[in-house]
């Protein structure tokens, strides 16, 4: 079992700044892609951003390209997100995630998820 705990979210300004955290216990398995999803209001969930567990590969969803910049620090088992130039479309729950396989596409299974933490963004 991989326990996900999120942080950081709150409420800014259009054209603010955030930074998300999600940390991992209870680790298992020597590696995994950690990822960060978000669902807003009457809306699915949708992928944002993930990362191979080396930082060697990370992808991201063409909305927050440019603005959103996923990372991971190893040896403190958390993933981060920060970002920047926020819009009112940004307004969400935002989810951290695991893949087991360490692959971190966006289409990959993801086994474990955090609780989520809101973001709100006004205009």
């Amino acid at each position: 079992q991989v326990q996900l705990v999120e942080s950081g979210g709150g409420l800014v300004q259009a054209g603010g700044s955030l930074r998300l955290s999600c940390a991992a216990s209870g680790r298992p398995y020597s590696s995994y892609a950690m990822a960060w999803f978000r669902q807003a209001p009457g809306k699915e969930r949708v992928f944002v951003a993930s990362i191979r567990w080396s930082g060697s590969s990370t992808y991201y969803a063409d909305s927050v390209k440019g603005r959103f910049t996923i990372s991971i620090d190893n040896a403190k088992n958390t993933v981060y997100l920060q970002m920047n130039s926020l819009k009112p479309e940004d307004t969400a729950v935002y989810y951290c995630a695991v893949d087991v396989t360490d692959r971190a596409l966006p289409t990959a299974r993801y086994d474990y998820w955090g609780q989520g933490t809101q973001v709100t963004v006004s205009s």
